[in-house]
C-alpha cells in the first residue's frame, strides 16, 4: 500500500479526494441530519478541502498521494459531524492565510498582509482561541520579510480596522460589555482532567516526535528550501497545539488543526524510512491507531 501511495499525484488527484471527503461529510452527518447546522459545516468542508491544495503549494513530499492518504484519514478520525461555528471557520481562515503565506507570486505574499491582518482579526473575534495564529504570521514576517517593520504595520493595521469597526457596530447596537475571553490567556481554558482516550494516539505522536527529531538531527544537509519549508509547518503546527492545548478539553475535532501539518510530518518520515517493511508497517500503525480512536470516541 506504501508504494502505491507514494506514487506522484496529478492535477486530477485532489477532486478526487474532495469527492471522498465529501461523501465523508454526508455518510456522519445523516446520522443526526435534523441537527445539522449547514453554515458551520459547509464552511468546515471548504476549509479542508483547501488544504488538499496546500500540499502542492508546500511541495514537502514530492506531490505523492501519501499526505493526501494521511490527511484524509485525520478528518475521518477527528471530524465527529457537528463543529463549532468559531472552529469551522478558524479551518476556512487557517487555510487561506497558507495560501497566501506559501504562493509563488512574491508579490502577492508580500503585499497581502493588510487583508492577512484583517482575516486575523475577524478569526479572532469569531473564535478567540485563534490567537495564537496570529503569533505564528507574526514570527513568519519575522524569518522572511526583508521590511519587518513596514509588514507588522500592515498587518496590524489591517486587525485595527476590523476591530474598530466591530466596536463601532457594538456601540452602535449599545452592547458595551467586555468580553475579558478575548484576552489570551484569560479565557474558558478547558485542559485535560484525563486523558483518555487520548493515549491511543501515542504511537503517531511518537512518530511526530521522531521525525522532527531526525530532521533537525539532519539539518545541515538539508536544502535551505526544504529547511525553510519545514520550519513554516512546525511554526505553524506549534501554534495550532497552543489552541489544543488550552482550550480542546474533550472536544477532539480541535485536533483537526494539526491534520495538515502532522500529514505532511509523518508522509515524510514515511518516504526516508530506509526499509521498506517499516514504511508500510509505520503506515498501517498510523491506520490502525486512527481508526481505533474513532471507534471509541464515536461509540
Amino acid at each position: 500500500m506504501f508504494r502505491l501511495l507514494s506514487k506522484e499525484s496529478n492535477i486530477f488527484s485532489v477532486p478526487i479526494y474532495i469527492g471522498v471527503l465529501f461523501l465523508i461529510f454526508i455518510s456522519l452527518n445523516l446520522l443526526d441530519f435534523k441537527n445539522i447546522d449547514y453554515i458551520s459545516t459547509g464552511i468546515t468542508f471548504v476549509g479542508i478541502s483547501l488544504g488538499y491544495f496546500l500540499f502542492n503549494k508546500i511541495a514537502l513530499n514530492q506531490f505523492s498521494h501519501l499526505p493526501l492518504f494521511l490527511y484524509t484519514s485525520f478528518v475521518i478520525c477527528f471530524y465527529p459531524g457537528d463543529i463549532d461555528l468559531g472552529l469551522a471557520f478558524t479551518f476556512f481562515t487557517s487555510a487561506i492565510i497558507l495560501l497566501i503565506l506559501t504562493s509563488q507570486d512574491d508579490y502577492l505574499r508580500k503585499s497581502s498582509f493588510l487583508l492577512v491582518g484583517s482575516i486575523l482579526a475577524f478569526n479572532y473575534l469569531v473564535f478567540p482561541p485563534s490567537w495564537p495564529l496570529g503569533v505564528f504570521v507574526i514570527f513568519h514576517i519575522i524569518g522572511t520579510s526583508g521590511r519587518i517593520g513596514l509588514n507588522i504595520f500592515r498587518l496590524i493595521f489591517g486587525a485595527a480596522i476590523i476591530v474598530l469597526s466591530y466596536g463601532g457596530l457594538m456601540y452602535l447596537i449599545h452592547y458595551t460589555t467586555w468580553d475579558a475571553g478575548y484576552l489570551p490567556f484569560n479565557g474558558d481554558f478547558k485542559m485535560m482532567d484525563s486523558y483518555y482516550p487520548l493515549y491511543i494516539l501515542i504511537p503517531i505522536l511518537l512518530m511526530l516526535i521522531f521525525s522532527i527529531s531526525d530532521h533537525f538531527k539532519h539539518y545541515n544537509e538539508k536544502s535551505p528550501i526544504s529547511r525553510y519549508k519545514y520550519t513554516f509547518v512546525l511554526v505553524f503546527s506549534l501554534a495550532q497545539l497552543i489552541t489544543i492545548i488550552f482550550y480542546m478539553g474533550t472536544n477532539y475535532e480541535y485536533l483537526l488543526l494539526l491534520a495538515l501539518p502532522a500529514s505532511i510530518i509523518l508522509s515524510r518520515m514515511l518516504r526516508f524510512l530506509p526499509k521498506y517493511w517499516m514504511q508500510e508497517t509505520g503506515l498501517w500503525i498510523i491506520v490502525f491507531t486512527l481508526a481505533t480512536f474513532k471507534i471509541i470516541t464515536f461509540a
